[in-house]
């Protein structure tokens, strides 16, 4: 699977001119051998999406508590401290209008949460990945979106907001592919700039999506050069005198 998920991070890279690597997440039950364990202290558990483009590595589930939305996403019971520390955030979030009473209840999330995470570029681990996550330009996210509706076993692609996250979820339940606008707690953590969003693509729909997306790039390249060729044709309006 790792000369493969290499050959297909490269091929994502290029057809989506990705300025990131392509992120791979795995979930497990036991430490992946190795693998290095992150050091924690991170602020959120899209900080680990970010540094997952970088290296490999894995973190333990406790690591990913001090987020507490986060945490709730990816399945940990909202008890004890960290219940209280989520329902003071919601608490804080709705009072300042940023999310309305009972949207929390909307929120994708894991039914039960992974033991461990291991994160790394597509590629760089040996396991297969739950998900894969590309930071793409809207250019990016566009093919993406045909690359999942071409074929007959296409379905409709959910495109989700705060918190971006939940992308992981959505996929987990279903989604072959999924796209998050991402939210401001993510844009900042991440330095996920205003002209990026997320997409997701399901582990074991990855290669069944690279080939698609192949004939959807060259589908645009052809179209393009039409275009081009239309426009470059067409005379300027004329205004009619009078």
């Amino acid at each position: 699977m790792t000369t493969e998920s290499r050959t297909i991070a490269i091929q994502l890279a290029r057809q989506l001119e990705l300025d990131r690597p392509p992120v791979q997440l795995s979930y497990l039950d036991q430490p992946p051998s190795g693998v290095p364990q992150h050091p924690g202290g991170v602020p959120s558990v899209c900080t680990f999406f970010a540094f997952g483009t970088e290296k490999p590595f894995y973190a333990p589930l406790t690591e990913h508590a001090a987020c507490e939305i986060g945490a709730f996403v990816l399945g940990i019971p909202p008890e004890g401290e960290l219940g209280g520390r989520l329902m003071s955030t919601l608490g804080t979030m709705q009072k300042e209008g940023y999310l309305n009473p009972g949207e929390e209840a909307r929120v994708p999330h894991n039914a039960a949460a992974p033991k461990f995470v291991a994160y790394g570029p597509l590629g760089s681990l040996s396991m297969p990945p739950t998900a894969v996550l590309l930071f793409a330009r809207p250019k990016g996210a566009m093919l993406a979106v045909e690359a999942a509706g071409a074929g007959t076993d296409a379905k409709p692609v959910p495109m989700n907001g705060r918190p971006m996250c939940a992308i992981v979820p959505i996929m987990n339940q279903g989604a072959p592919v999924a796209i998050s606008l991402g939210c401001t707690g993510s844009r900042i953590y991440t330095d996920l700039g205003a002209d990026t969003m997320v997409v997701g693509i399901r582990g074991d729909h990855l290669a069944r999506f690279a080939e698609k997306l192949t004939r959807i790039v060259k589908a645009n390249e052809q179209v393009a050069a039409e275009t081009r060729s239309r426009k470059g044709s067409a005379g300027r309006p004329q205004r009619k005198s009078g």
